[in-house]
């Protein structure tokens, strides 16, 4: 018979491992949870610096170092890959801030959009494309490569593009940006040594359900303000919306025609990644002291980010179906 200590361990667990079951709709709900409970994102906003780092120590703690390694042998398309999202979209962004006058026009937008370009993807990208039947490892070891750079990359393009926009200077955004990753790297390095890569690879559910609790943590601070930001200003903030679900979906399109040649699948995992952009690091390495217009947009950047897996699932599931039939039609074509 169970002991009590034994039940009580073990609730949380269950509770873990629904919610990590739960899939792309746990992801989709959070972001409707978070902004419908406003005082849960007052008292969570002190702490979205260290909802990254957990976010960020779960990511690399589930890094599969074989699949790492497979996919270093194809260095030209992640390159590729690493150097469109890293150096191609922030660059683009910027020029088209400064070209339009919207960096003097609405600083606050410009230097929103200008972070999110600059940002490395998602550390849940893998996941979201593991979750949706995509090439998962090829977004992995982009996405590797790409946050190595971003340190560097993003320090760059904030003494180009952002003057003094930023509270902080251009050097120290990079040095915060590589403190962050490394801090994380490390704890989740510790972590693999301590409970070993198989024992990750089993808890594999409930790892996903705490990790949906910390995307709710971040989530809830940084839309905190959403209610009554559309109460007071309903136009402008539902605009910031629409911003941000073009923006998405137009770095998803452009990066799906700009890889189709590898393959509609595989490109559509590489649009997965490259709109995912991880705002939450530049908030970390900011510490948050950005323009009520910069929070806002951030705020708003989180409905695409946790509705489009949810939305995207079906052509996903429609893609990788046919793919499968190639497969299956190449076979027997070979066999016969």
């Amino acid at each position: 018979m169970p002991s009590v200590l034994q039940i009580i361990v073990a609730l949380p667990l269950r509770g873990l491992t629904w919610l990590g079951r739960q899939g792309t709709r746990a992801v989709a709900s959070v972001v409707f949870i978070a902004a419908a409970v406003p005082p849960l994102g007052a008292l969570l906003r002190p702490y979205v610096t260290e909802a990254i780092l957990v976010l960020l120590c779960i990511s690399f703690m589930r890094v599969d170092l074989v699949a790492l390694y497979g996919h270093l042998r194809r260095p030209v398309l992640v390159a590729t890959a690493t150097v469109w999202t890293t150096i191609a979209v922030p660059l683009i962004v910027g020029l088209i801030a400064h070209a339009t006058g919207l960096t003097d026009r609405a600083p606050g937008l410009s230097l929103a959009l200008m972070l999110q370009s600059m940002a490395s993807p998602m550390m849940a990208s893998p996941a979201l494309a593991a979750l949706m039947g995509l090439d998962a490892t090829l977004v992995l070891i982009t996405l590797v490569t790409a946050t190595a750079i971003v340190p560097f990359s993003a320090s760059l393009f904030a003494s180009l593009f952002l003057g003094g926009m930023l509270s902080i200077s251009p050097l120290t955004l990079g040095l915060k940006l590589l403190g962050i990753l490394a801090a994380s790297l490390l704890a989740a390095t510790v972590i693999r040594w301590l409970f070993g890569a198989e024992a990750i690879r089993r808890h594999k559910q409930p790892i996903d359900g705490f990790n949906i609790i910390i995307l709710l943590i971040f989530a809830s601070a940084v839309m905190g303000d959403v209610v009554t930001d559309l109460a007071a200003r309903p136009v402008f903030t539902i605009s910031l919306a629409v911003l941000s679900f073009a923006i998405y979906f137009t770095l998803l399109a452009i990066t799906t025609l700009l890889f189709r040649r590898i393959g509609t699948e595989r490109a559509l995992a590489l649009g997965l990644m490259v709109s995912q952009r991880n705002l939450g690091l530049m908030l970390a390495a900011t510490a948050g002291a950005l323009p009520p217009t910069t929070w806002l947009y951030f705020a708003m950047t989180q409905f695409p980010i946790h509705l489009s897996p949810y939305l995207l699932m079906p052509i996903a599931r429609r893609l990788t179906a046919r793919a499968e039939i190639s497969d299956d039609a190449t076979a027997g074509t070979s066999s016969g």
